[in-house]
């Protein structure tokens, strides 16, 4: 039986071809987009309106369509319309959980620096490469968790205005209808 030997020139080859692989892993770790969750906003508020001066239902009618109209004027809200979204709360998290680049670069890292030192170094290169792919993994979970706070801020303040503007609504058409005689709650 034949013993195997490796010439320089293949040794040369191996370890770019590892090399390579290295850099296919790292760019493995893209973070990919955070996921979102959509949580079901709260049933809007109503408004509860009582005829406090003896209105008819028709003159009720009358008046809240008056009152509608009105409002919509003053705030910019039509919350009639079939576009009209009611706010939504929603839960932004990274796409992958925190911790899982960090282990999966040092894992992979510690493999390919062990191939890429070779048989006789290769506890020094399953340490280096060990660190430097814990390094790489550590730095796409912080990514990963920043852009997550990016979009969950997004989603904060988008849901906040829609928020203002609905409650923006409720007051002028409040108003408007207490200013006719009306008991609003």
């Amino acid at each position: 039986m034949k013993s195997a030997s490796f010439s320089p020139n293949s040794l040369t080859g191996l370890r770019l071809g590892a090399a390579a692989a290295v850099a296919v892993l790292l760019a493995a770790c893209a973070t990919p987009p955070p996921r979102t969750y959509a949580v079901p906003a709260p049933p809007p508020q109503r408004v509860f309106v009582y005829p406090a001066n003896g209105q008819s239902a028709e003159q009720t009618d009358r008046d809240r369509y008056e009152c509608h109209i009105w409002a919509v004027q003053q705030t910019g809200v039509d919350p009639s319309r079939s576009d009209a979204s009611a706010y939504e709360r929603v839960v932004v998290q990274p796409a992958n959980p925190p911790g899982s680049g960090t282990a999966a670069g040092a894992i992979g890292g510690a493999i390919l620096g062990a191939i890429i030192a070779g048989p006789r170094n290769a506890g020094a290169g399953l340490v280096i490469g060990g660190a430097t792919g814990a390094i790489v993994g550590s730095a796409t979970d912080a990514n990963a968790q920043a852009q997550a706070q990016q979009t969950q801020q997004r989603y904060n303040q988008s849901a906040a205005t829609g928020r203002a503007r609905a409650d923006s609504y409720r007051r002028a058409i409040s108003a408007c209808l207490q200013g006719r005689g009306y008991t609003i709650s």
